[in-house]
């Protein structure tokens, strides 16, 4: 970490509540939807942990299209924009940068950033392949600097109160689960083919796309992965080039064909170090399926289920009957994750970016903190989840159960 953001980081750690909150720079780089995302959750830290210290201040957009980033400047009240992220790393009072870019320049960006010494808020999947991941962790550990990674689902206060119950024993020895990530974002075949579906862009697919959170969540529930066996299928073999910049995921129609070169599905059995058994499945091309994501995990005593569409509910069956054990809806409140942050009681609902929200606070923790007391997820994480995507591209490539190579926790 450099002199100057390290005698910052001290201050802030050193300022308290009462004081006048003290802020850190920041950057986005890549202005899409998603960072816009990372620029509403820095907006809204301050309402949501007013006691939070460093106070992020958004101070300059970066984006290789001018006028979007121009725009997000008015909109945001940000003066500075530049059109190539290596004015962000060499801008000396920035101190923090997120990474919104596509996975292609994730390994580029991110470990400019961390050697630079600045503070990184990275997208998932961090690259294109574990190695990647691996190289932002590596030059984030030798700067010193404290990262953060978008595996938004775990910040869910359902999921936390779900873990809670497994760690405490509620459902007794866990013996199977599943895990499922279903959307449509890519089931039109009219749909551009933009840098989504080009290998060398777009890296894994659906993999690294939707699996990649299921990953960190299995870990994150469940613990290690032993072993694992995969499939995956591309369903949609060709798209409509675009003919200009595109947002989001947007038809192109009429315009020249070419190949769809990675996943549009892949699932896979997993064996885990406990001895539990584990279903993960991802697909970007099912029709009626919108952000159809969720898990139910069985044990000796009991299950717990949560879908994402209802964000605050849990599913929950214990007791003791074994055999006709009833289920119950149970809506989380305060008490749970970082919910009391945002609601006074249960069953008022919380949004996807309210878990951006928490994802943006925990990385100011830890900065303030220290990067070995970081509570969110982190480019570790990122590393770890993107050695499961690779041992799935390697089981399907070789038809064999893989073992995933562990990072060192």
């Amino acid at each position: 970490m450099s002199t100057d953001l390290a005698a910052q980081t001290a201050a802030t750690t050193a300022t308290s509540a009462s004081e006048t909150p003290l802020t850190i720079p920041v950057a986005i780089v890549g202005f899409g939807w998603m960072g816009r995302v990372h620029a509403q959750a820095y907006a809204r830290i301050r309402h949501h942990f007013p006691t939070l210290r460093p106070v992020p201040q958004l101070t300059v957009i970066a984006d290789e299209l001018a006028d979007r980033a121009g725009e997000a400047a008015r909109q945001f009240g940000v003066d500075a924009v530049v059109t190539d992220w290596r004015d962000v790393v060499s801008d000396n009072s920035i101190a923090a940068v997120s990474v919104t870019a596509p996975n292609f320049l994730h390994r580029e960006i991110g470990v400019a950033v961390a050697s630079a010494g600045k503070h990184l808020w990275i997208e998932k999947p961090v690259g294109l392949t574990a190695a990647d991941a691996r190289a932002v962790a590596d030059a984030a550990a030798a700067a010193g600097v404290a990262t953060a990674v978008g595996f938004n689902y775990r910040n869910v206060p359902a999921v936390a109160a779900a873990r809670e119950m497994i760690a405490a024993g509620e459902l007794g020895e866990i013996t199977h689960a599943r895990f499922r990530l279903l959307s449509d974002y890519a089931a039109h075949p009219d749909g551009a083919l933009t840098w989504r579906y080009q290998r060398d862009r777009g890296g894994n697919g659906v993999l690294g796309d939707l699996a990649s959170h299921g990953a960190d969540l299995v870990w994150y529930l469940l613990g290690n992965i032993e072993s694992l066996v995969a499939d995956t299928a591309t369903f949609i073999d060709e798209r409509s080039k675009p003919t200009g910049a595109t947002a989001g995921h947007q038809l192109a129609v009429g315009g020249e064909r070419g190949p769809v070169e990675n996943e549009d599905y892949v699932s896979a059995q997993l064996r885990m170090e406990s001895g539990a058994r584990c279903v993960l499945e991802a697909s970007r091309v099912s029709v009626g399926e919108q952000n159809s994501y969720g898990f139910e995990v069985h044990g000796t005593a009991g299950v717990v289920r949560w879908d994402y569409r209802r964000m605050g509910e849990l599913e929950v069956g214990t007791g003791g009957a074994y055999q006709d054990q009833s289920v119950a809806t149970r809506y989380v409140g305060p008490g749970a994750g970082d919910y009391a942050a945002f609601q006074p009681g249960s069953a008022n609902p919380m949004s996807y970016d309210d878990l951006k929200v928490i994802e943006a606070a925990r990385f100011c923790e830890a900065i303030a903190n220290g990067p070995e007391r970081a509570t969110g997820a982190t480019v570790t994480d990122a590393v770890r989840s993107a050695e499961v995507l690779d041992a799935m591209g390697e089981s399907v490539r070789a038809g064999r159960w893989v073992e995933p190579v562990r990072v060192n926790p």
